[in-house]
C-alpha cells in the first residue's frame, strides 16, 4: 500500500522534468505532483555546465531553470537526493531507497542517462570525473582554477567542449580518443581536422587514434598509459565518452526498451499511464521517419512539455524538431535534424571551416543541416528538411544564408 497517492510522479528532475510540470500546469492546475530526483538540486540546464559558466557568460544561479517559489506556487512536491528504485505498473507505486512508497496516476520516466564508464584497470579510482552533473562542475572548476593538468578521454561533444573549457581556464589540455578527428560522427573530415588543428593551435595536445588502456593513481596525482604505449602524467582525468539512456525502471517495470525507452507518438511506454521524455525516450521522429533518441537541451524542453500535456489529458502528437548547439573555442554551431557523418554531406562555405552551412543528405534529400557561426535561421532548416525534396549540391548554395 502507498503511504500518498499523486496525480502525477516525475522521476527524474532535469529539465525534462520540469518542462513536464510546466505542460501539466497549464492544462491542470490542481491534481497533485511529486518530482523525484537524485541530484541535490533543483532542475538546472546542463549546457551551461560545459560552456557557459567556464567562459563568465553564465553565473551558477542563472542555470536553475525555475527558482523554488515556482514549485511552491505550483503546489509540486520536491523530492531531491532521493532515488527511485522499484516501479511496480501493476500496483502503480513506485518506491525510493528511503523505503517510502508513492502511488500514482500518471508517471513520467525523465530519468536522462547515466555517463558510460571506462572498462580499464583504474576507470573507477576516486578521483576520476565522469562529467555530468553540477557537482561535477563545481569540483572540477575548482581544481582548474589551480592551473593543473588535465587528460580528457573522449573526443565527442562532451569531450571536445571540456577540453575547450579547461584549457581557456589555462590547463595544460591532453585529449585521448580513438578517432581520427574530434567530433568524426557529426563532423565532415575536413571541418574536424580543421577544428582539431585550432585545438592544437591553442596548445592542446590531441593524441587520436589512440585510447587509454589504464589509469593509476600516486598521491593527488595520475598516470595515464594508453593502447599506444604513452604514459600520461596528469592532475585531472575527465572521462567524456557519452551516455547511456537509464532504463533500469523501465525494464524493472516490463515496458519496452531498445535504444532507451521505446515510445509512441505521444510519448507513452508500452503502459499507457507511463510516458518517457528526454535523453531517455526512444520516440518516432516524424518528418526523418526514424524512431531516435536525441540527447540535447531542446529536445529535453519540448518533449517534457508535450508529455506533461498528454498526462493531463491532451492527444498531441509530439512532431517538433529539435535543435542542438555548441562552442569549441571561436566555432559555434546549431544543427538539427540527422546530423550524422556517415551520411553524403556538402558544406557551403562563405569562409572556409569558420562560417557556412553543411547539409547532410540521403539519396540527395537533405536530412540534416549544420549551421556553422550563422544563426538564426534554424527554422529555414527546419523547413528545407520538411520538405524531402531531391535537392542537387548546385541547388544548396544559398539555400539557407
Amino acid at each position: 500500500m502507498a503511504e500518498q497517492s499523486y496525480d502525477y510522479i516525475i522521476v527524474g528532475a532535469g529539465l525534462a522534468g520540469a518542462s513536464a510540470v510546466e505542460g501539466i500546469r497549464e492544462r491542470d492546475t490542481r491534481g497533485t505532483i511529486l518530482l523525484v530526483g537524485t541530484d541535490p538540486q533543483r532542475p538546472y540546464n546542463r549546457p551551461p555546465l560545459s560552456k557557459g559558466l567556464w567562459t563568465g557568460k553564465e553565473k551558477p544561479d542563472s542555470i536553475f531553470v525555475h527558482d523554488l517559489g515556482f514549485y511552491r506556487q505550483h503546489n509540486v512536491e520536491l523530492a531531491l537526493d532521493t532515488e527511485i528504485t522499484t516501479l511496480d505498473s501493476s500496483a502503480k507505486v513506485v518506491r525510493a531507497r528511503s523505503g517510502r512508497s508513492s502511488g500514482y496516476g500518471k508517471l513520467l520516466l525523465a530519468t536522462g542517462g547515466q555517463p558510460r564508464r571506462l572498462s580499464i584497470p583504474g576507470g573507477d579510482l576516486d578521483g576520476v570525473c565522469y562529467y555530468r552533473t553540477y557537482a561535477d562542475y563545481l569540483r572540477l572548476r575548482a581544481a582548474a582554477d589551480q592551473g593543473k593538468s588535465a587528460v580528457v578521454i573522449g573526443g565527442g561533444f562532451i569531450g571536445s567542449e571540456i577540453a575547450a573549457a579547461l584549457n581557456m581556464v589555462g590547463c595544460e589540455v591532453t585529449m585521448v580518443f580513438p578517432e581520427p578527428y574530434l567530433v568524426n560522427r557529426v563532423f565532415p573530415e575536413p571541418l574536424g581536422r580543421a577544428i582539431q588543428q585550432n585545438y592544437g593551435e591553442r596548445g592542446v595536445r590531441i593524441m587520436d587514434g589512440d585510447r587509454p588502456v589504464s589509469i593509476e593513481r600516486s598521491g593527488a596525482r595520475f598516470a595515464v598509459r594508453t593502447q599506444n604505449g604513452a604514459r600520461i602524467e596528469t592532475d585531472i582525468v575527465v572521462a567524456g565518452i557519452g551516455i547511456a539512456p537509464d532504463t533500469k525502471l523501465a525494464a524493472q517495470a516490463g515496458l519496452q526498451t531498445g535504444n532507451g525507452i521505446v515510445v509512441n507518438e505521444r510519448l507513452q511506454t508500452s503502459d499507457s499511464n507511463i510516458y518517457a521524455a528526454g535523453d531517455n525516450a526512444f520516440f518516432p521522429y516524424s518528418v526523418l521517419g526514424k524512431p531516435m533518441r536525441v540527447e540535447h537541451w531542446d529536445n529535453a524542453i519540448n518533449q517534457g512539455k508535450c508529455a506533461g500535456h498528454n498526462m493531463a489529458g491532451a492527444l498531441a502528437t509530439y512532431d517538433y524538431m529539435p535543435f542542438f548547439f555548441s562552442d569549441l573555442f571561436d566555432f559555434g554551431y546549431e544543427a538539427v535534424g540527422e546530423v550524422d557523418a556517415s551520411l553524403e554531406t556538402y558544406a557551403d562555405w562563405q569562409e572556409k571551416f569558420r562560417t557556412g552551412v553543411i547539409y547532410y543528405l540521403a539519396e540527395g534529400e537533405v536530412r540534416g543541416v549544420m549551421l556553422c557561426n550563422v544563426w538564426e535561421r534554424v527554422d529555414a532548416a527546419r523547413e528545407l528538411i520538411r520538405k524531402h525534396e531531391k535537392r542537387t549540391r548546385e541547388s544548396l548554395k544559398g539555400a539557407i544564408g
